[in-house]
């Protein structure tokens, strides 16, 4: 229960912040209702889509594309609200991000893969709607330049099931995650953690 009421908070937001930069782009409704859905759905379709899990998750529960439309519509009226609000988003940005990867880890668990896969689905659903966003609205993906986010996601994702494998129940390995995974998110973001990156200043330099 906790899961699912926090998911649906997740995938509002994502798709707030994805209608966003679909007015960032003048798209009309249906680039802002596109954009919005992938945003906040699509890392669970595309693990879906990997893992072979059938049927995909917003097929199954058809109120969860419901919501993510409505909200990117809503955001076309309420969107000077939503851009003051900017940091709350931030925190249920995070807050999704985590909730996603556990869920994404879930969804792996519960079809016996290795532990390896399970993480890797945590990431997927965790990271790949803002990886859809950013490649629909023409620019670099965000998190593969900003703070750490698909690392927040894996530490998530290998805290949970670790929990879960050393028979911690599942609701004290959820609260547990989430608020690892939410804490290292806001602190990367307050203190602007990233991983190192990869500087390729000139080809001529190889020669």
């Amino acid at each position: 229960m906790l899961l699912s009421v926090l998911y649906i908070i997740g995938i509002t937001a994502e798709a707030m912040t994805g209608a966003l930069s679909a007015g960032r782009r003048k798209m009309d409704w249906f680039g802002v209702i596109l954009v919005a859905s992938a945003t906040a759905i699509g890392g669970g379709t595309v693990r879906d889509i990997l893992l072979g899990h059938y049927p995909l998750g917003w097929v199954a529960h058809p109120h969860f594309l419901m919501i993510t439309c409505l909200a990117g519509v809503l955001t076309t009226w309420l969107y000077k609200w939503v851009i003051r609000l900017r940091g709350l988003f931030i925190r249920l940005d995070a807050l999704g991000l985590v909730v996603f990867s556990i869920i994404g880890t879930k969804v792996a668990m519960g079809m016996a893969h290795h532990p390896l896969i399970c993480v890797v689905s945590g990431v997927v659903t965790g990271v790949f709607g803002g990886l859809l966003r950013d490649l629909i609205c023409r620019r670099t993906p965000l998190v593969l330049h900003e703070e750490l986010y698909a690392s927040v996601s894996a530490v998530a994702s290998g805290v949970y099931l670790v929990m879960i494998r050393y028979a911690v129940d599942d609701i004290t390995a959820t609260i547990v995650t989430i608020l690892i995974g939410y804490l290292l998110r806001m602190a990367a973001v307050r203190f602007k953690w990233c991983l190192p990156s990869f500087h390729l200043e000139s080809e001529n330099s190889l020669h």
